[in-house]
């Protein structure tokens, strides 16, 4: 499993506010927050075109990046909590990371990666559904897995699995219920609907014989009676 790690490049921010924030975003850079959880909030900003080469590096995992002050020696682990965009330019308005310690467990959402075809779907006509993208762990940073494999080549129609059941990985403790369901493969919807539909049929007609064969006994018992009539 890789242990990649990143490294950015930090500077601190001496002033905070709107005004401070546009400013640093004038000068092509991102203002940031570091969190700690021992430490104060501390301001900062990230050079806008190297945070754009660490996301493409991220690529959806999660992974650990180490900070480098250029202002200073001292250097922070940390994670990416938040990124925040303009939903009109889509630039990058603020980011806040948060600061780990590396003898220290850490909480973080890690990613589900789906491997391999599930016999479900390639014998059974099924549709593979995943219902958790990611799931909340608690580990030390040394044995953080950039994403949570989970191989479905067994799975069939019917079958899914669940928080609970997922192989366990050293040193990580999985935090969301176990009850919950991460990726099942089910029927395909039209076949649903037509089993569906068909139930119904079937139940109906029943239904609809006996009404029908009411007016016919009704016709026989009346046919006896009407005879000594005629006489």
């Amino acid at each position: 499993m890789s242990k990649e790690q990143l490294i950015l490049n930090v500077t601190a921010r001496p002033q905070t506010g709107r005004s401070a924030s546009r400013r640093v975003r004038k000068a092509n850079q991102i203002p940031a927050i570091l969190y700690g959880k021992h430490t104060n909030p501390e301001a900062i900003a990230v050079d806008a075109p190297e945070f754009v080469r660490l996301l493409k590096s991220v690529s959806g995992r999660a992974l650990l990046i180490e900070l480098n002050r250029k202002d200073s020696s001292s250097k922070a682990l940390s994670f990416l909590q938040e990124v925040q965009r303009d939903p009109i330019t889509d630039k990058f308005l603020h980011i806040d990371l948060q600061e780990v310690k590396a003898d220290e467990k850490l909480e973080i959402r890690v990613p589900i990666q789906v491997v391999g075809e599930s016999f479900g779907v390639k014998n059974q006509s099924g549709v593979l559904e995943v219902a958790t993208h990611t799931l909340r762990v608690r580990c030390l940073p040394k044995d953080l897995p950039p994403v949570i494999e989970l191989d479905v080549t067994e799975l069939k129609v019917g079958e899914a699995f669940k928080v609970g059941t997922l192989k366990a990985i050293e040193g990580v403790e999985y935090l969301d219920p176990k009850g919950q369901p991460v990726v099942s493969c089910v029927e395909p919807v039209g076949e649903i609907a037509s089993a569906s539909a068909q139930g119904g049929a079937s139940a109906a007609a029943p239904a609809a014989g006996a009404k029908a064969a009411a007016p016919a006994a009704g016709a026989k018992a009346a046919a006896p009676a009407a005879a000594p009539a005629k006489k």
